[in-house]
């Protein structure tokens, strides 16, 4: 899953912002049980990518509302 932009979470519909917030969590939760089971993560700085782009979909979501 690409890194997004602010600008480009602003052009997306709010149901697909939505699930590309879904789709992000449920790749965090997968990457931190691999690491949990004894795994390393291929690249470490991709699961700060991942939390920074889901805060920037809520802040977005929010300033729809």
């Amino acid at each position: 899953m690409a890194i997004l932009k602010a600008d480009e979470i602003r052009d997306m519909s709010e149901d697909e912002a939505r699930e590309r917030l879904n789709d992000l969590k449920k790749e965090i939760v997968e990457e931190k049980g691999q690491i949990e089971t004894g795994g390393f993560a291929e690249d470490p700085g991709r699961i700060k990518e991942m939390r920074r782009t889901i805060a920037r979909i809520k802040t977005v979501l929010n300033e729809k509302e």
